[in-house]
Order: C-alpha cells, then sequence, then structure tokens
C-alpha cells in the first residue's frame, strides 16, 4: 500500500468520486476539492504527492493553478496529471506548457489514470 497523497481538484461531484475511488483503490490516501480557491491553500498546506487536476474549473481555471504550483519554488516538484475534457492539440500544448507532467482527456479509465500516476510519480 502506499502512503502517497493525490489531491484531486475537480468541480464536478460524480467524476472528483470516481477519480477518488480509483486512487483508494490503488493505495492512495486522497484529498478532494470541488473548487480552486481553496485548492491552492490546500497545495501548500498539504504538499501532496500529485495532483489530479481539471482545467474547466468556475473562477481560478486549472491553468491558473497551473502556473501558482510551477511558480512556487516549494511546490514546483509536486507532479500533476491534468483530466480535462478540453482535448484539442492546442489545449494539450497549453497544460504541457503551464506545468502538467501527463495530460489526460476525457473520459479516462481506471487503467489509464493508474498508469498515469505511477510514471507522474516515477514509480
Amino acid at each position: 500500500m502506499s502512503n502517497k497523497t493525490v489531491l484531486i481538484i475537480e468541480d464536478e461531484g460524480d467524476a472528483a468520486e470516481l477519480f477518488a475511488e480509483m486512487m483508494r483503490v490503488s493505495g492512495f490516501r486522497v484529498l478532494k476539492v470541488s473548487n480552486s480557491a481553496p485548492a491552492i491553500d490546500l497545495i501548500s498546506s498539504e504538499k501532496p504527492d500529485l495532483i489530479i487536476l481539471d482545467i474547466m474549473m468556475p473562477g481560478i481555471s486549472g491553468l491558473d493553478i497551473l502556473h501558482h504550483i510551477h511558480h512556487d519554488p516549494a511546490l514546483t516538484s509536486i507532479p500533476v496529471v491534468v483530466v480535462s475534457a478540453k482535448g484539442t492539440p492546442a489545449d494539450i500544448k497549453r497544460g504541457m506548457e503551464a506545468g502538467a507532467k501527463i495530460y489526460l482527456t476525457k473520459p479516462v479509465g481506471f487503467q489509464e489514470l493508474k498508469e498515469a500516476v505511477t510514471r507522474a510519480l516515477g514509480d
């Protein structure tokens, strides 16, 4: 079992719970937040081992969160797996340039997400 913590930032309740369950089954401690504003504080206070991030969020976008993470030296080493419905090549390029380690487009299956998380953590 992993003692690693995954933070899920996803405003869609069903998707957030699905991702959380996928991570729990894989042995991770899971934190979830459905709004971008508290997510930034949570990232700073918890320093999760990995973040699963949606791009289309109310208020502060996932891209803004990525920029914040990658401009804070205390957070920049946290790998981020983006899981978004925005899947055009331009969207993916923007996400990767903003600092995503891996960019997946919804819908995402259990195996695909688990492999992405494992790759992002370098395990």
